[in-house]
């Protein structure tokens, strides 16, 4: 077998579902401490810059490691356009790992990916998002709702846009699913997505959960992209 990560020879005593071998996880750039309690960014809670980039309902935000550096970039790739849709299982156990603030531990309600155009889930025919929450969700005892947000209409990839393009690119994206209006009401709603960059695309989803009612949103990512103030 070959690693999906480092195309290399995965060794012997990997099984055909270890698509990452051993090294290539070992050389994944996890998320250094001290963190931020609310955002999880390293450094302090003190006048933390990354929580500016989030609007007062988003209570706390976490993420695995960095991307695109180590191989946790190649990894995301590997599920994103490589079609291993089996990544999914590590990356979400490790995604529910993270730990949180006692409070939303204690009162989220259920997770919610992020979800893709009908022309981009049929070009690529999965979500990693919802992969993703599934193997999250009976980690954490928490159902998967895939029926509350749609994306109404196609975007660019993120990836070489700039932060204000970002921010254009998703304005309007998102919408509620006929009839989801319900199972907001009061709940604190994780959203969940395969990397965090400027957080335009989670906040323009949980923008339209809080206007439907969600009490209070947190975000979970595998990756997350250095902003300009990391140093490093």
């Amino acid at each position: 077998m070959v690693c999906v990560a480092c195309e290399q020879p995965t060794g012997a005593g990997q099984s055909e579902n270890d698509l990452v071998c051993p090294g290539c996880w070992s050389r994944v750039r996890i998320l250094s401490h001290p963190r931020c309690e609310r955002c999880g960014h390293p450094g302090t809670d003190e006048a933390c810059a990354w929580c500016a980039l989030l609007p007062q309902y988003v209570r706390a935000c976490r993420s695995v490691c960095w991307v695109p550096e180590g191989r946790g970039g190649a990894i995301v790739h590997a599920l994103k356009y490589g079609g291993w849709v089996k990544v999914a299982g590590p990356m979400g156990l490790r995604m529910s790992r993270t730990d949180w603030p006692a409070d939303v531990a204690a009162e989220r309600s259920a997770l919610v990916p992020v979800p893709l155009s009908r022309d981009r889930l049929r070009e690529r025919g999965y979500n990693q998002s919802e992969l993703l929450a599934g193997v999250i969700g009976p980690c954490w005892g928490l159902p998967v709702w895939t029926d509350v947000l749609r994306r109404q209409r196609k975007t660019k990839t993120q990836t070489k846009l700039t932060p204000g393009e970002r921010l254009a690119n998703v304005a309007g994206a998102f919408a509620i699913e006929p009839g989801a209006e319900s199972k907001l009401p009061g709940a604190h709603v994780l959203l969940v997505d395969d990397v965090i960059t400027t957080a335009s695309t989670l906040n323009a989803c949980a923008a339209v959960l809080y206007d439907h009612g969600a009490r209070i949103i947190s975000y979970v990512t595998f990756g997350r992209a250095r902003s300009a103030a990391d140093a490093g």
